[in-house]
């Protein structure tokens, strides 16, 4: 797991002048990479590579980077994982290809020499971001992964078209001169990050996933090719659509159990110490217990603790970790422990990203690396098995109300808005000794605000749409910003009969890529620590969109295959209760030990000089919130976060008004 950057310029200079940018650039990277350095430069075709390393498998110098090949044709910048490279070692190998180290970076680029650039990222099950330079015909090509684990960020700064692992590698470019692009913070405002491809400059984008990008020696300062699909979630879908799976429900289940085993088993090669996050859900806890499954010694894990009970899953980690027999470590998150971290999520994730999870998983990620240098992780599990409250909202709630006249449920939804979160809190926790454990629900004053907002909806896509969304008018906040289109509220959906499956579809290439895995990925590596997601290996996606929609949301439940497969592994008890997301409560933080911090970020004054925000509907909803008319602590955290990563970008030409 690595930092890659460098460029392409159409400019001469000299292999030093190079390789001075280059490392420059590089250098920003160095929590991504602290083990090794290196660069490679050919100026007379006026390219550049560097790279920052996390030796995770082969520690020795036969993995350092940038690697040629053994031909001498490609050289390769590559971050990130291929979990099979042993069997793809071993198909090389029957060709006659020797090798010197035990690394997969080897591997890797000795199957581009042999196979070339598509064959060899079909025949890779892995993570990764690469760039690689084909000597021969003066190429460069950049690579994601087909989930979208790894970033990759790329554009034109002056005539070199720059490229890295995060942004800041590229502002470090010294031809980087772009503004904040104010169309993509109107993007920011309603996903709370900024999705593929834009990126919050004017002019830098994000590889999608899944996707390759090739310039060739002709191309012109500003001008870029559409990079061009290896891989399709659309196309898994579509055709996985057509071949359900008709076995028994015991039947699919020993298929996941296998294939699922198989994906943890792969991502336990390493040659470092290895743990897993846990915290007690239905997700995590199925990849710990496969993990001691095969495992000779007792597994890591680790969870945080709050002293908010509705964020608290600590005690629930316990019993699962105590079942399956772990070395569990707790971490008790407090306020102080907040108020020093949130300085720095503005520098860590590099961009505007307002998921508040950040906070939880970067000090998750933080106590992880004390302890190991590979983490696993259960993300995933929710967007592709149907795990998200929404589906079952969407199955349940909605067809029961979607027969009701759109005026009149607009209505009544306006009428449960009016009501205070903490009026429903108080209602909900005098009932909640007479639900039954399994229907009990957290935080209920903001799940029924949620439900206020999207009751109006016109139908099932616009109810997604309304519930995935912070601000349903985020053009209303930004100066001089309109909202472009994206593939969550513009994009193709895939033609299924369930549209709660439309759902999971969206969310897999929209959420789950921009803000999920951006979330895991720099949390991870601002600590210099390894995540591997064992549900995002693409032969459970596509097992997964095998299954019929019956064994994933049934009877009410979601996840219900997973679920069942859980249970072979860890009774029920110790696992069936309310979902609750990997949050924070920053709504009581923001009206007490941080709203200091929030009232400078969010005065009058500097809201008119800095010339990105409107001010009086900012104010609304700070005033709202600090009065508890409304919990707009989501709403408040998009505008702060960007607020300090606009803080933290200085004086640069990105702080501009218009």
């Amino acid at each position: 797991m690595c930092g890659i950057a460098g460029f392409l310029t159409r400019r001469s200079g000299s292999a030093d002048e190079l390789r001075a940018i280059v490392e420059q650039m590089s250098a920003t990277l160095r929590h991504r990479g602290p083990d090794d350095a290196g660069c490679w430069v050919d100026d007379t075709a006026g390219v550049a590579f560097g790279h920052r390393r996390l030796a995770v498998v082969d520690l020795s110098e036969h993995g350092h980077q940038p690697m040629l090949s053994a031909s001498g044709r490609y050289v390769l910048n590559y971050n990130g994982e291929i979990y099979n490279f042993t069997d793809v070692r071993r198909d090389l190998e029957a060709t006659g290809v020797r090798f010197r180290g035990s690394g997969d970076s080897e591997v890797l680029v000795a199957a581009f020499d042999q196979w070339g650039l598509r064959e060899t990222l079909d025949r890779c099950n892995g993570m990764f971001a690469l760039a690689l330079w084909d000597r021969r015909e003066r190429t460069l090509s950049l690579a994601r992964d087909r989930m979208g684990e790894k970033p990759l960020y790329y554009g034109w700064a002056g005539h070199s078209l720059v490229f890295g692992s995060e942004l800041k590698a590229l502002r470090a470019h010294p031809s980087f001169d772009a503004a904040v692009d104010r169309d993509a913070l109107t993007l920011y405002l309603r996903h709370n990050c900024v999705p593929a491809p834009y990126s919050i400059f004017e002019g830098i984008r994000k590889l999608p996933p899944g996707m390759t990008l090739t310039v060739g020696p002709a191309a012109a300062p500003g001008a870029l090719p559409e990079p061009q699909p290896f891989w399709s979630l659309a196309d898994v879908v579509a055709g996985s659509s057509a071949h359900r799976l008709t076995d028994s429900v015991d039947a699919a289940m020993d298929e996941l159990d296998a294939v699922l085993r198989d994906a943890v088993g792969i991502r336990m090669y390493a040659d470092v110490p290895l743990g897993a996050f846990l915290s007690g859900g239905i997700d995590s806890s199925l990849i710990a217990a496969l993990m001691q499954a095969q495992a000779t010694t007792k597994v890591k894990t680790f969870t945080v603790a709050f002293d908010d009970r509705s964020y608290d899953e600590a005690a629930d980690a316990q019993r699962v970790a105590a079942h399956l027999g772990t070395e569990h470590t707790e971490l008790l998150v407090t306020h102080d422990d907040a108020l020093e971290t949130v300085p720095r999520l503005a520098d860590l994730y590099d961009e505007p990203f307002s998921d508040s999870s950040q906070l939880p998983t970067l000090l998750l990620s933080r106590l992880t690396r004390e302890h190991v240098t590979v983490a696993m992780s259960g993300d995933g599990g929710d967007e592709l098995f149907g795990g998200y409250n929404r589906y079952l909202w969407a199955s349940g709630t909605w067809e029961r109300l979607r027969h009701v006249p759109r005026p009149l449920r607009a209505g009544l939804g306006a009428a449960l808005g009016s009501v205070p979160p903490r009026w429903w809190d108080a209602a909900y926790g005098r009932a909640e000794p007479l639900i039954p454990a399994r229907r009990r629900v957290r935080m209920p004053g903001i799940k029924v605000q949620k439900l206020a907002g999207v009751l109006g909806s016109a139908d099932i896509a616009d109810l997604h749409v309304r519930l995935a969304s912070h601000f349903q008018h985020p053009e209303r906040l930004v100066v001089g910003g309109s909202e472009p289109p994206s593939l969550f509220t513009h994009g193709p959906r895939p033609l299924l009969d369930d549209p709660v499956e439309q759902m999971m579809y969206m969310d897999s290439v929209t959420y789950l890529p921009d803000d999920i895995l951006v979330k895991v990925d720099r949390a991870s590596m601002g600590v210099s620590l390894e995540a591997r997601v064992p549900y995002l290996d693409h032969r459970v996606v596509e097992l997964a969109w095998r299954l019929p929609a019956a064994m994933k949301i049934h009877a009410g439940t979601g996840k219900w295959l997973l679920r069942r497969l859980l249970h072979r592994y860890v009774p029920p008890s110790l696992v069936e209760r309310p979902k609750m997301g990997f949050g924070a409560p920053i709504g009581s933080w923001l009206r007490g030990p941080l709203r200091p911090w929030a009232e400078d970020l969010l005065s009058v004054a500097r809201l008119r000089r800095e010339g990105f925000f409107e001010p009086v509907p900012v104010r609304q909803l700070w005033s709202d919130h600090l009065a508890g008319r409304h919990e707009r602590q989501y709403e408040l955290w998009d505008i702060l976060m960007f607020q300090t990563w606009l803080e933290s970008q200085g004086g640069a030409p990105s702080v501009v008004a218009p």
